[in-house]
């Protein structure tokens, strides 16, 4: 592994663990039998669906705001999200007393729009790209005071996120393979150096969807770059990384072994497989790692993979579709 200056250590991710205990709970990392016998190896599902906004993006807003100061709390927060982040926001901010504002653009689905609502957020829709809901946070920085709580590209959302890392640690001993969903980068970073400082052996692959893979296409032109978002079912990966980006672009550049994109049809047939082996409801970015092993893209030695599922906040009519088009296989 590369050499890599970044303020986020393993300490940093102990630390973040003990301060969010108030407010996230373990999750589960249970053996598909299903797949561990396609695969024939054990796969291990890391549950992140069950914290209560149905994602995982709670552990880095939720170690962040926990963060802040008395009065940065006071003055209140902003963020800006395709839709997991602003309700992970939203949700700690609800719980804290303190008031949050989410940028979010007219791509966000109607499922996560209404969870925000829900949750008593203030919502700014914000042109049609997470890059622009960007841009109107820094304004509210700017004019209001506002703490902006960045979706991934921040070291206390990147340790935050890196305690997935040292559950799977503790839960699976066997552990040699994980496969991670990849966007913005926080959440392969921080579970990336939390597994790779126990254990370099570890493999760790990052999974996109084909259209609008921001991180990959960063990495293969050597610089954070720009793209247009497309429709995909994996909305929970769009975004860019920042052309300034700070920590997750060096981070994912360091510490995954690989990357896997994959086409719309198989995230769709994997979370059509899911809901018809295991009655999972997962969102398409979620999926991503499920199609990377039914897909056979992702050679691997002995020992046990597991699987991050990231979320499952989808729209229904997304999912009837889904069940109306493919055979679950």
């Amino acid at each position: 592994m590369k050499e890599l200056k970044t303020n986020v250590t393993i300490q940093n991710v102990w630390e973040a663990r003990k301060r969010m205990s108030s407010i996230i709970s373990k999750t589960p990392a249970v053996e598909s039998f299903i797949l561990s016998e396609k695969v024939g190896r054990p796969v291990y599902l890391k549950l992140e669906t069950v914290h209560d906004t149905g994602a995982f993006k709670v552990r880095g807003a939720a170690n962040k705001i926990l963060s802040l100061t008395e009065e940065e709390r006071k003055r209140g927060v902003a963020t800006y999200s395709t839709g997991n982040h602003g309700m992970a926001v939203a949700y700690v901010a609800k719980k804290l007393g303190i008031k949050a504002t989410v940028c979010i653009s007219n791509r966000v689905p109607k499922a996560k729009v209404d969870s925000l609502k829900r949750l008593g957020a203030f919502i700014e829709f914000c042109g049609e790209s997470q890059d622009e809901a960007g841009e109107r946070c820094l304004v509210l920085e700017r004019k209001h005071g506002l703490t902006v709580i960045e979706p991934f590209d921040d070291p206390e959302v990147i340790a935050g996120q890196g305690t997935i890392g040292l559950e799977l640690l503790e839960d699976i001993p066997a552990l040699k393979d994980v496969v991670v969903p990849l966007s913005g980068g926080g959440l392969l970073s921080g579970i990336g150096m939390a597994l790779k400082t126990n254990d370099p052996s570890i493999g760790i692959t990052g999974v996109s969807m084909v259209e609008s893979a921001v991180m990959y296409e960063s990495l293969r032109a050597g610089k954070p770059i720009k793209m247009p978002e497309k429709d995909t079912l994996a909305d929970s990966l769009l975004g860019g990384i920042g052309m300034d980006n700070r920590y997750t672009f060096d981070m994912v550049q360091k510490y995954m072994d690989r990357a896997v994109l994959i086409p719309e049809d198989e995230i769709a047939q994997s979370m059509a497989f899911m809901i018809d082996h295991h009655r999972m409801i997962l969102e398409g970015a979620a999926a991503t790692g499920i199609a990377a092993l039914l897909g056979n893209h992702i050679e691997y030695k002995d020992g046990a993979i597991a699987v991050i599922i990231t979320g499952h906040n989808v729209d229904l009519t997304v999912v009837q579709r889904i069940l109306n088009t493919y055979n679950p296989a």
